[in-house]
């Protein structure tokens, strides 16, 4: 976002205990010495910066889906609903993660492509086909 925050981000020296501590945390699990400016703006509410940084840890942690696959797929998501923040930031996750600009490219072709076939299905509302219906 290249506009004036809404609230200040709240600087690890002048954060409360309580949000200190998820600052830690945060800088433990991803082994960084710094706190991105999302996690400080949501410092003004220390039970949402707790809650929202307890969800994206256990949703991003390691699971049936690859860590890089979990970045691409933030990628999609944030292009789609247009948040610059989240698209830089976890455009520069997958990039650590491996990610080449060729993948990326060919990502982003993919959701332009969604975008645009959805756009189309929800307007012309063409019944869904048998064969794509789940079985049992």
């Amino acid at each position: 976002m290249t506009g004036k925050p809404v609230v200040p981000p709240i600087e690890y020296e002048a954060a409360s205990d309580e949000v200190r501590a998820v600052y830690d945390d945060i800088m433990r699990t991803r082994k960084v010495d710094w706190i991105n400016n999302f996690w400080k703006v949501l410092a003004h509410d220390p039970a949402l910066l707790r809650r929202t940084w307890e969800d994206l840890k256990q949703v991003m942690a390691p699971g049936a889906l690859d860590p890089l696959v979990k970045e691409m797929l933030y990628i999609a998501v944030s292009a789609t609903n247009g948040c610059e923040y989240c698209t830089y930031s976890h455009t520069a996750s997958a990039r650590a993660k491996g990610m080449s600009e060729a993948q990326l490219m060919e990502l982003l072709a993919v959701v332009g492509m969604a975008n645009q076939t959805n756009r189309l299905a929800n307007g012309l509302r063409p019944p869904v086909d048998p064969q794509f219906e789940p079985r049992g």
